[in-house]
């Protein structure tokens, strides 16, 4: 079948040839990518295409020095807890990000399209939650920092994408990097070791035909290692659920706090780990007190309204704490 090449495609093919530095090369070669007729007849070029593209990154990133790749590349936590966004290349990742945040990630139908962290805030009811993008975790990224990033999240969320017929090959591709890096991903719930994460699969492009059949296989094979929720980003599918599951997995409760003869202050909680004592969130709240606290009342819904409780008592998400110093 002819190619059929377009004018634009030319052109960036031009750009190309009269390029005289990577990063022009790099965009000339997009550019081809990006107006290259997609049919049968191209199905090689494009290939071709996005290998180069791919080996360009990929010694782009090589050449980058470990103490630049170390100050550009550290995220500040914020919210209720760091939660990372793992993956082969082109898994929806980036889908994800957009859908449950307000970042606006590059996204486009070719590998490594992310090529460095991207962070924004998922709302779940009035808790943030801080939600990172990485580049894929693949043999042409084999960046440190990648896998420090994935070390020191409170959560991963790896995509599985359910449009990829090689999915249970780049699944597995995957995890044996992330094990060649010292990394093992955890049920929620789970005790935590230093190069353990807590992980869930998140199935992406549920809307993608035959996305049903590949689910059932995937859990068949993977369904007893992690928890596995099927989503899609561009319909909208689950991603409530999602949220959801991203708030209980980071192990965090809400407490308000309530003045005496007050009314409690319900739009913006204290964010807790779970098992939390009140003289813990007392010490959370003002550090005198924690010092004076004399006494405590506690309003929780269907169980107490506004008892006594002793110091010692652990919370739960919803608890509303008037504390008496």
């Amino acid at each position: 079948m002819p190619a059929n090449l377009t004018p634009d495609y030319r052109a960036a093919d031009r750009k190309f040839k009269e390029a005289t530095t990577p990063q022009q090369k790099m965009a000339a070669l997009e550019e081809m990518l990006s107006t290259i007729p997609k049919h049968k007849g191209t199905e090689k070029m494009q290939a071709d295409l996005k290998r180069r593209i791919a080996k360009f990154r990929s010694e782009s990133q090589r050449k980058k020095g470990a103490a630049r790749s170390r100050q550009l590349y550290q995220i500040e936590r914020e919210g209720a807890g760091q939660i990372v966004l793992v993956g082969a290349p082109n898994s929806g990742k980036s889908s994800l990000l957009a859908a449950l945040t307000n970042a606006v990630p590059e996204i486009a139908a070719y590998p490594f399209t992310t090529r460095g962290p991207q962070a924004g805030m998922a709302v779940f009811e009035n808790v943030q939650i801080q939600l990172v993008d990485l580049p894929p975790v693949s043999e042409e990224f084999a960046e440190g920092w990648l896998y420090g990033l994935i070390r020191g999240a409170d959560v991963a969320l790896v995509a599985a994408d359910l449009a990829d017929q090689d999915l249970l090959v780049s699944i597995e591709q995957v995890l044996a990097l992330l094990a060649a890096a010292n990394l093992t991903l955890i049920p929620p719930g789970t005790s935590r070791a230093p190069n353990e994460v807590p992980a869930l699969f998140v199935a992406t492009k549920l809307d993608a035909p035959g996305a049903a059949e590949v689910l059932e296989v995937f859990k068949e094979f993977y369904g007893d290692r992690l928890p596995v929720l099927p989503t899609s980003a561009e319909q909208d599918v689950n991603l409530a659920e999602l949220r959801r599951t991203m708030f209980s997995m980071l192990g965090v409760i809400r407490v308000y706090s309530k003045k005496p003869g007050k009314k409690p202050d319900m739009e913006v909680p204290y964010t807790l780990r779970r098992g939390t004592t009140v003289i813990e969130a007392a010490a959370v709240v003002h550090k005198d007190f924690a010092q004076g606290l004399r006494f405590a009342r506690l309003w929780r819904k269907g169980h107490l309204d506004g008892q006594m409780i002793g110091r010692d008592h652990p919370l739960e998400d919803g608890d509303v704490l008037e504390l008496h110093a």
